[in-house]
This record gives structure tokens, sequence and C-alpha cells, in this order.
């Protein structure tokens, strides 16, 4: 491990490739390969599945930036986002628009107040734009960011929020979900994120937007020169519309009035979820 310069070395992160396909279904298992005449090779597993909807968040904000790198200021692990829309025929969708956002390091979004691990002492980032963008999808219906990953914060597990549009219609919401051992690997040996006090208290199986959304919502994450390659292959509907709602989980995926995630068999939730053991 190269704990001199925080990053981890050839070693680490095929020992966490190995570890995130050990105990979990992976997105191969239920891929299908697209034909010959379906356009470009595809990202990742190249699955022809539709992507499920979830959950926006409370945290969306449109500053109608066209940009692929969306880090300005934000320091820690970079990564190459590449997000491939396609639809049911596994056809590339050249011009679609898609959005994302993500919390930074310390788990803040951007133009957003009352935020932060102290609750006396909450942070405002009103204002500020970092960690969201817009481009438009290449002719291989891929869309590209330059980013960090993201932090965490008290009841999620670490994710990344995107919007695909299509002639200015939002046609989905989804998020975008991480190994939890790479992501431990992170938050525990990875300056900034290590210098939190504050514990991660949510990981991918006690998240019910993860598990709602299945493993066909995890990305595929594989090691590049100085940064990770991160994709998913998002399969739409062009005729829907998102009917994704700025807080509420998906009926029946719910917290419990408490707030706390609800309580499922580690056995049943297990094979959904990449990454658990």
């Amino acid at each position: 491990m190269n704990h001199g310069s925080g990053w981890p070395d050839r070693r680490d992160v095929m020992g966490m490739i190995a570890a995130l396909t050990a105990g979990g279904t992976t997105r191969e298992s239920f891929a299908q390969t697209p034909t010959e005449d379906s356009g470009p090779p595809l990202l990742g597993a190249r699955a022809c599945l539709l992507t499920p909807e979830a959950v926006q968040g409370p945290y969306y904000d449109d500053p109608k930036l066209v940009r692929c790198d969306i880090r300005e200021n934000k320091t820690g692990v970079p990564i190459m986002l590449r997000l491939q829309i396609v639809d049911q025929a596994c056809r590339p969708i050249a011009g679609a628009r898609v959005d994302v956002w993500h919390c930074d390091a310390a788990g803040l979004y951007s133009n957003y107040p009352g935020q932060g691990d102290d609750r006396a002492q909450p942070i405002s980032t009103k204002g500020e734009t970092f960690l969201r963008g817009s481009q438009l999808a290449d002719n291989a219906g891929v869309a590209s960011f330059k980013s960090i990953y993201p932090g965490w914060y008290p009841g999620r597990t670490p994710h990344i929020h995107f919007k695909a549009f299509l002639n200015d219609a939002n046609i989905l919401t989804g998020q975008l979900f991480f190994p939890d051992a790479l992501s431990e690997f992170i938050y525990r040996d990875i300056r900034p994120y290590s210098e939190r006090t504050a514990k991660r208290d949510t990981m991918n199986k006690d998240d019910f937007i993860a598990i709602g959304a299945g493993p066909g919502s995890f990305a595929s994450v594989t090691e590049e020169d100085q940064r990770y390659l991160v994709t998913l292959v998002i399969g739409v509907d062009p005729a829907a519309r998102s009917k994704a709602s700025a807080s509420r989980p998906p009926e029946g995926l719910g917290p419990p009035p408490s707030g706390a995630p609800p309580l499922r068999d580690p056995k049943r939730v297990s094979p959904l979820v990449p990454g658990i053991d």
C-alpha cells in the first residue's frame, strides 16, 4: 500500500476487486450481449436492461453548467465517470442530456444549507456549484465526467445521482452505487476522506435505495493511471417520463417512521448487492 502518496497501489486495487466479486452477484451474470447491428460495444457488462427509477433526493439543483470537469476546487480520489445511455434494444442514444450531482469527501452537496457531521454547527454551501454538471451523450451514447469519489453522509451509502433527458424531457432519474470494499478502503486510508471524525453508518446492504435499485445500478470500477474509471450502462425507455420524487423512496422500500433503514434478512439481501459477503 502506498501510504506516502495516499493512493492505493496495484496490489491493493486487485485485492479489492477480488473482494468485490467474491460475495455477490456481478453485472455480467445477468447481462445481455448486443447483436452485431446494435451499435458500438457497450461499456461495462453490456447490459440491455431498463435501469430502475431511484429517489431524486433533496439535493437536486440544475446550475445549467455543461462541462466535463465538475470538480472545481474539491479534492479527493479522482474518477472518470462514463455513463452510456441505451434503449431496450441496446442502441446507444446519441445527444441524450445527462445531469449528475453528488457530495464531496466530507458528505456535502453544493448550494444547500444545513449540512455536515456536526448538527450543532451546520455548514451552508449556498451559491456553490461543485460536483454538478451536464453533458450531451456522444455517438456511442456516452456522457463523461471528471470528478472525485463521493463521500458519505448519515443514513446513505455512497452514491452518484443522475438524470437522463431526451428532447428536454426527463426520461429517467437514478442513482449509481459503489462496492463497499473499495469505499471502506478509501474512507479509512485516503485523505481527505480519512480525516473525518464521524463514522460511516450505512453500508450497501442497509441502504433502502440501493436495495431497491438492485445490482444493475452498481458501477463497474477499474484502475487507470492515477484515477478510477467508473462506468455504468443506463437502459432507458425513450418514451418514458421520470416520476421520481424529491425525497420519498419508492413505495414499499421506505424507512420506518423512526427513520432507520428497514430490517431485512441479510441472506436474502446479499445476493442482490455486489460486494456484500
